[in-house]
């Protein structure tokens, strides 16, 4: 069992009854009048390419959702690494019922593991440093706890789950909000309204607004679009005063140096929006 922080059953329950929903509202046609409801199987998940492992649980629940007689064994938790060729599930029961649950099991396993995959490897290229890989909002709407699951298992961190979970203003707040002593103004009245264990984040994409974002107390400053060769002076600006943040333009290319600046916090929306899907394969084997 993978001790990396779970998605509620329930939560899971409720995705994957929509995702079958929409796959087989009246039934599989094919599967079950080409296979008599006696022919069992036994099929196993094989990766074509190297990855990290997420949705091993998630893939179990498709199949039990359609049969509850489907036998489902994993082989690596959620968060460990295969191989080409490795077998990460086999499962066995009625054959019909596997093939109907096949693409449904197989399109959530291959995203999850893609997004695993994918922040496992800024992950990486940040261990030197004391940066951390977070996720964004930019997620398939629906399938948000699960990517966030995903980033999990890739050894990233959660932004903000949703907009009632924490205070965060962006550059569109702030075109709302003007400058300089009236924006500091504005964000202490905001402070005053929020619960004591709300965080509070501003996001600039210019150093000018630093000083003013900071004067108000805020928990986070976002730098948006900083070069890595500007975030020094950002830094030197909020002097410990702030959990620093810094988010785009962030790939495998830039993570490193932009995380070699010293910030606490690097996110990227690429790594749930941008994905492409792990290739992984259901192997069947009659009898």
């Amino acid at each position: 069992m993978s001790s990396i922080h779970p998605v509620p059953r329930s939560v899971i329950d409720a995705i994957v009854s929509l995702a079958l929903l929409e796959d087989c509202p009246r039934g599989d046609i094919t599967a079950t009048t080409v296979l008599d409801a006696a022919v069992t199987a036994r099929a196993a998940v094989v990766a074509r390419q190297p990855g990290v492992l997420s949705g091993s649980g998630v893939f179990e629940r498709v199949m039990q959702q359609v049969d509850q007689d489907i036998q489902v064994t994993a082989h690596l938790a959620d968060g460990q690494r295969f191989e080409v060729g490795d077998e990460l599930i086999t499962v066995s029961g009625p054959a019909a019922s596997i093939l109907t649950a096949e693409r449904v099991g197989l399109n959530l396993l291959q995203r999850m593991s893609a997004i695993a995959t994918a922040t496992a490897g800024l992950v990486g290229k940040v261990a030197h440093t004391k940066a951390r890989i977070a996720d964004t909002r930019k997620t398939t709407p629906g399938l948000r706890a699960l990517e966030r699951y995903a980033v999990r298992c890739g050894g990233g961190v959660n932004h903000r789950d949703n907009l009632s979970e924490a205070f965060m203003a962006k550059d569109n707040h702030l075109a709302l909000l003007g400058d300089g002593k009236q924006l500091t103004s504005a964000l202490r009245q905001v402070r005053s309204r929020l619960g004591h264990t709300t965080a509070m984040e501003v996001e600039v994409d210019d150093i000018s607004q630093i000083p003013a974002v900071l004067a108000a107390g805020v928990d986070m400053i976002m730098l948006d679009n900083f070069a890595p060769a500007d975030i020094p002076a950002a830094l030197e600006l909020i002097d410990g005063q702030a959990i620093v943040e810094a988010s785009g333009n962030v790939n495998a290319a830039t993570v490193a140096e932009i995380a070699e600046t010293g910030v606490d916090i690097i996110s990227s929306g690429a790594i749930t929006h941008s994905v492409v899907a792990i290739d992984l394969g259901l192997d069947m084997v009659i009898g």
